[in-house]
């Protein structure tokens, strides 16, 4: 559910034991840090780099002004939380746009890293900031590259400048021109990627940068990987000079490593991570929410942003009033899944809230196929029963489940589970603290 769940637990256990203490000793916390530095070595961390964080965090940690305060294990955990920010590089590093349109933006890296599908994530991205982007399909050799451009372009609305089997350097230089001619203020290249890093790859890449002068090289990395997408990045770094890298599969089983090594290794900063299969999955990177997040402390900005997306000025007001009247009915459930959905499913939604990795809940509890379920058997019942589920008897629960394809018992648990839900929405109106606030 969380990123990086393992290590993230691994962190907590270690935390966990400190805060138990009321006061610290030097000895104490240098056990910790070794095995902090143990669990980063695990997550596939850089060695060199997790030896330097570790030397980094010590040094700051076992300063008399920490061992002497009221609550040192907070004060440690502060310190392991800022140089995880400053490990990942501190800020946000936002694009560089050209002082003249169009800014050009070359995309890089191996096949298999899902290059091209971040192509069409990255150009819907800047569409939704007001962007007008003009894809360019530079991969000739790997079979239909060109034609899943076309289709990943198509579900962005967003076109695709092509030229066949054409030289792709001669392409990019076209396409430039298109888009200079045509009013596109951003052409986002997608080259050619390789099984392994060879001199042809490099060279027409050089090329490329040489024709079109790119304001961005963004190098594209399966952060599943590990260690060996560090590597890729040092070696496309050290021939291309990239601009920055982006992290694919971050939603995967991924352990951190790369993550957590890229920038210090490289000097290049994560752009963006891609957390999901569907095209609008590309989040821009914020090293202080992912530190946030690795230390179970969740990520309620990014959540907000979600949020914000997902639910209009007009659908929040009118929750708020329904909260407020107490007026809420499986309509408006069936709505709240919906909103969801658009937030990337429960299980993401679930991973940024703080203190859910404390929880010992399994992925599995929050299956989206479950809620796909739930909203069959609303979807199921008339109007007149979602706004009264209390008229709902033994014979209309049957003709739902047989509408639905669930069982009569799914169906009553859905009702129970609903009718919680109004009692801890009747307990936010009134003030009162809820069960798990406590």
């Amino acid at each position: 559910m969380a990123l990086f769940s393992s290590l993230s637990d691994r962190l907590n256990h270690i935390f966990s034991k400190l805060t138990k203490h009321g006061r610290l000793t030097e000895l104490e916390i240098k056990g910790a840090m070794r095995e902090v530095r143990v669990a980063l070595l695990e997550a596939d961390v850089n060695i060199f780099v997790a030896k330097k964080f570790i030397a980094d965090v010590s040094e700051k940690a076992v300063g008399q002004e920490i061992l002497k305060s009221l609550n040192p294990a907070q004060q440690v955990i502060k310190i392991v939380n800022d140089e995880l920010v400053a490990l990942m590089g501190s800020t946000n590093a936002k694009l560089e746009v050209a002082d003249r349109p169009p800014t050009i933006i070359m995309m890089c890296g191996l096949q298999g890293a899902g290059k091209t599908t971040l192509c069409g994530k990255l150009a819907l991205l800047l569409k939704k900031q007001g962007k007008k982007p003009l894809l360019v399909a530079g991969d000739i050799y790997r079979p239909a590259a060109i034609n899943q451009l076309q289709v990943v372009g198509g579900k962005a609305g967003v076109p695709v400048f092509e030229k066949g089997t054409q030289n792709p350097v001669k392409t990019a230089k076209q396409a430039v021109e298109e888009a200079r001619s045509m009013g596109y203020d951003t052409v986002i290249i997608d080259t050619a990627g390789r099984l392994h890093i060879d001199d042809a790859l490099m060279t027409e890449l050089e090329n490329i940068v040489s024709e079109v002068h790119p304001n961005e090289i963004l190098l594209t990395v399966d952060a599943m990987t590990g260690q060996d997408a560090v590597n890729v990045a040092e070696t496309f770094n050290k021939r291309l000079n990239v601009t920055g890298v982006i992290l694919t599969k971050l939603d995967g089983d991924t352990r951190g490593g790369a993550c957590l090594s890229i920038k210090a290794v490289t000097g290049k900063p994560i752009k963006f991570i891609g957390v999901g299969e569907k095209l609008t999955d590309l989040e821009p990177f914020y090293p202080d929410r992912m530190a946030s997040r690795i230390l179970g402390m969740g990520d309620v900005l990014s959540l907000i942003e979600k949020a914000q997306e997902a639910v209009t000025e007009e659908q929040a007001k009118k929750m708020e009033k329904k909260l407020r009247e107490a007026s809420f009915t499986l309509e408006d459930y069936l709505e709240q899944f919906e909103s969801l959905k658009k937030m990337g499913g429960i299980s993401q939604v679930m991973g940024m809230m703080p203190g859910m990795s404390k929880l010992k809940i399994k992925e599995s509890d929050f299956d989206e196929k479950k809620v796909e379920r739930l909203k069959a058997m609303i979807l199921s019942m008339t109007k007149k029963e979602r706004e009264r589920p209390e008229i709902i008897n033994s014979s209309r629960k049957k003709r739902i489940a047989a509408g639905s394809g669930t069982t009569v018992q799914e169906i009553n648990q859905l009702l129970k589970q609903f009718e919680q839900t109004k009692t801890m929405m009747k307990q936010f109106k009134s003030g009162k603290r809820l069960p798990f606030m406590r």
